[in-house]
């Protein structure tokens, strides 16, 4: 089990959140602190593998925080879940080597593919004692990097496609991802298509028009 230390002044959201972690297959929550110094204490006293933590905290910055966690636990990750949404916050968290930025509000179901995405790299790095390249790509977020793309498609675009479809909640079509990602129609189509064929995305029909029934995407 990964251990998790939830970090949040808000008595009622880090009841919540705690309640997230616990429906996450692999996961359970190690203890909750609500300030600086009990977090700082916690960290030490509990030696969580994770914490999730806020920015907004008494009199500091979460961000300020992690290198003491460091101090004590050097192996711990942090997951930052905040309100804050300065270009500068997320910089700083960057810098201090968080696994993701988190931005609230966000529904359960964000924060468990967090969390999956976590358990997922940290089981593939610690299976074995060197690296694979693409366990690697995995781990720094580089999107796509198990297989090479097909000739025509870039990764750059691509990641743009998938972050358009992280932005939306329902199935989308591939004139939908043309009016919003900017990229051509028939771009759009060659890499939804393609995205399915590596199953990162499933696909549907609507038949709700006369003649041919349009292909719907959705992100898995």
């Amino acid at each position: 089990m990964i251990r998790v230390l939830v970090v949040d002044d808000d008595f009622m959201v880090a009841k919540v959140h705690s309640g997230f972690v616990g429906k996450t297959e692999g996961f359970e929550v190690c203890g909750i602190a609500h300030s600086p110094e009990a977090a700082v204490e916690a960290v030490g006293s509990l030696r969580p593998d994770l914490i999730l933590l806020d920015v907004h905290l008494p009199g500091a910055s979460g961000l300020d925080l992690i290198s003491a966690f460091r101090e004590s636990a050097p192996d711990v990750d942090i997951l930052v879940i905040t309100s804050e949404r300065e270009v500068a916050s997320v910089q700083k968290a960057l810098r201090s080597g968080v696994v993701h930025y988190l931005i609230k509000p966000f529904k359960f179901s964000v924060l468990q593919a967090r969390l999956d995405q976590y358990r997922t790299t940290r089981q593939s790095l610690g299976a074995t004692d060197e690296a694979e390249q693409a366990a690697v790509d995995k781990a720094f977020g580089v999107s796509g990097a198990e297989a090479d793309l097909p000739k025509g498609l870039s990764r750059e675009t691509l990641v743009l496609v998938e972050s358009t479809l992280r932005g939306v909640d329902a199935p989308i079509s591939a004139t939908d991802m043309s009016e919003r990602s900017g990229i051509s129609r028939s771009s759009a189509r060659r890499y939804l298509e393609y995205l399915s064929g590596i199953g990162r995305v499933t696909v549907s029909l609507d038949y709700g028009n006369v003649g041919r029934p349009e292909r719907l995407y959705r992100r898995k």
